[in-house]
């Protein structure tokens, strides 16, 4: 098993602080909060839009907003990226001249914990999208989960994070977090920009509902499976079957569902192997 490239540093002072409270018997306590703070991104010398964000990794931040928006094409030649801590601003600069004054006029905003925005056409861009047939076994997930979930983490330190993973097989190649499931899914695409990495082989894991920014965005990365442990959303199911996107959710011990494109399961896992979590109490089915 291969060290991951990246993993979420919850030590790092900058991220958390700690805040006094009381709890439910009036006893003081001390807990560590997630920082939130403003990163302006621009693009050349057009400011696209200031995010909130823990402010961990700001460039790929930057570089994986802008590719995800179809503001960076995939063949831009990119001729810096510079973050600027005092005035808490990322400048990327291309070779290609650029002006989105037309596309930041429509905006949609997202279902993420953190109000994301998605600037245009949400479908632009998807049109000619075309996912590999790669495969996805079961083996591999119950293996993920299970790392995913047991590693130091932000959520784990201090909560009120979402986190996204990539993945290839059964290894965690890169963790990112943010207090917006759309800012992570941004840090770990600008990561794959950065590092021009193919995405044919990737799974994509999210700690967040299963919506239709997450797929939509799944999608635009070339990424042919995107999975969590938490629920769907009906857009972001009809979407993911319009795409042809492997769609799993409620992955909890031995449990799962797959929404779209069962195809490219290959149910290999020795089931009896696998530990298994309880059901909600006073809940049915497949869990939330």
């Amino acid at each position: 098993m291969t060290t991951p490239l990246i993993l979420p540093t919850p030590d790092d002072p900058r991220l958390t602080r700690k805040v006094t409270g009381h709890d439910q018997t009036g006893a003081p306590v001390d807990i560590s909060v997630v920082e939130e703070r403003p990163l302006t991104i621009y693009l050349n010398r057009q400011e696209i839009v200031t995010a909130m964000t823990i402010g961990d990794h700001p460039e790929l931040l930057a570089l994986g907003f802008l590719r995800n928006q179809g503001m960076l094409r995939a063949d831009d030649v990119v001729t810096g990226v510079d973050f600027d801590e005092e005035i808490e601003t990322v400048v990327v600069r291309t070779a290609r001249e650029t002006s989105y004054e037309e596309k930041l006029q429509k905006k949609t905003r997202t279902s993420g914990c953190a109000v994301g925005t998605v600037f245009g056409d949400m479908m632009e861009g998807l049109e000619g999208v075309t996912l590999p047939a790669a495969e996805l076994r079961t083996s591999w997930l119950y293996a993920l989960a299970k790392q995913i979930n047991t590693m130091p983490s932000l959520y784990l330190e201090a909560g009120a994070i979402h986190g996204t993973v990539l993945c290839r097989q059964d290894q965690v190649l890169v963790y990112m977090e943010d207090v917006g499931r759309h800012n992570a899914v941004d840090k770990v695409a600008g990561w794959m920009f950065r590092e021009g990495c193919a995405a044919e082989d990737k799974i994509l894991y999210t700690t967040g509902r299963l919506t239709s920014e997450m797929v939509i965005k799944t999608a635009q990365m070339g990424i042919p499976a995107l999975a969590s442990r938490s629920g769907f959303t009906a857009w972001g199911v009809e979407i993911a079957r319009q795409l042809g996107l492997t769609l799993i959710g409620r992955l909890r011990g031995r449990r799962f569902v797959c929404l779209s494109g069962e195809e490219r399961l290959v149910r290999d896992a020795d089931l009896s192997a696998v530990e298994d979590e309880p059901r909600k109490a006073g809940r049915k089915g497949a869990g939330a």
